[in-house]
């Protein structure tokens, strides 16, 4: 396959390796099923995705073992640089992509409110969390990356709310991502000041806990499992995934609930090929794309799919809403509120 992270367009020509080789994959009998299935759907298909490198090689190449006569040219870059290369195509009247699979919801309700979209209301949505889909269908959730509490074992107190963080073990020791670069960071901002318990009085709170926000979630992740700090708003995968390992590192899903990316995935205005892009967002909610999701170490949103090791079921925590809309209208006066507050 040849490859670049950076706003190229890659040719999957090595896709049937990938899925077979590089999780050990396989096709189940179920997906051999699919594949005969959709036969029908054919031709070109241009996605661009915000996935880290490896898992899209993954998703591309089991979309297309299943989708045997679609081929997906794909674009791998960050959210920001792809919209920002999204939005130069579009000023150039040429957009390229069919189909977006991309970080935060925040990001497809901007493209929604510029008419960038267009809605999917049959896709098979059942056994999702009814708020990882944009009511009139134009995008879908496709994982559970959420933030939670993060401590490190040496810590005194272990929490159970965020409001445990106010506790006098917790000053000085608590950091967390800033949402000027962390896309997660952001949507934990506009979750709690979108909630009643919460609110800007946490933040107000946190501030004077001399709580510390800089920088992405890779650093926060290292300060606390160093024991630098005691305590961290940290996105899951991290921590628990180090916690396996033996990392002094513990998560808890606090009792209010938590906030969660949840990589959207939505078929564009301008797609060329509407059946190939409608297929792939099937793909990605269908039982083996979110099995795929728990392989490569994420949380699958799908009720039913066995999360990975040290993740908990679906429904044993509480998911904090965004009101994606009413967040694109407050992001930027929040961003100079945060930076205010810890900048």
């Amino acid at each position: 396959m040849q490859y670049t992270t950076r706003s190229h367009i890659l040719l999957n020509a090595r896709r049937r390796q990938v899925l077979t080789t590089g999780l050990g994959l396989g096709l189940s009998a179920f997906s051999l099923g699919i594949a005969r299935a959709n036969t029908a759907v054919k031709g070109d298909l241009v996605l661009y995705t915000s996935q880290l490198l490896q898992d899209a090689q993954q998703t591309v190449a089991a979309f297309e073992q299943t989708h045997p006569h679609v081929k997906v040219r794909w674009v791998r870059d960050g959210t920001t640089q792809l919209l920002t290369k999204l939005r130069a195509e579009f000023a150039a009247g040429a957009p390229q992509p069919d189909v977006l699979l991309i970080a935060d919801e925040l990001a497809m309700a901007g493209l929604k409110r510029e008419d960038r979209l267009q809605p999917y209301k049959d896709a098979p949505f059942e056994g999702f969390p009814a708020s990882l889909r944009e009511p009139g269908g134009y995008w879908y959730g496709t994982k559970l990356i959420t933030t939670g509490i993060a401590y490190n074992t040496a810590a005194k107190m272990v929490p159970k709310r965020w409001w445990d963080l106010q506790q006098p073990e917790a000053m000085g020791q608590i950091d967390m991502p800033s949402p000027l670069y962390s896309g997660a960071a952001m949507v934990m901002v506009e979750a709690f000041t979108q909630h009643p318990n919460l609110g800007w009085k946490y933040y107000d709170m946190l501030a004077k806990q001399k709580a510390i926000a800089q920088g992405g979630n890779g650093g926060v992740f290292k300060n606390v499992s160093s024991g630098a700090k005691l305590y961290a708003a940290l996105v899951d995968f991290l921590a628990i995934r180090s916690e396996q390992k033996g990392a002094p590192i513990r998560f808890v899903f606090p009792e209010e609930g938590v906030s969660a990316v949840t990589e959207p995935v939505a078929v564009l205005k301008t797609a060329r090929n509407v059946d190939a892009a409608r297929a792939f967002v099937d793909f990605c909610l269908s039982a083996p794309g979110q099995e795929l999701v728990a392989r490569q170490g994420m949380m699958p949103a799908r009720a039913g799919i066995t999360p990975p090791l040290g993740f908990p079921k679906l429904g044993s925590f509480k998911l904090l809403n965004v009101d994606a809309d009413r967040a694109l209208d407050t992001v930027e006066a929040d961003k100079k509120r945060f930076s205010a507050l810890f900048v």
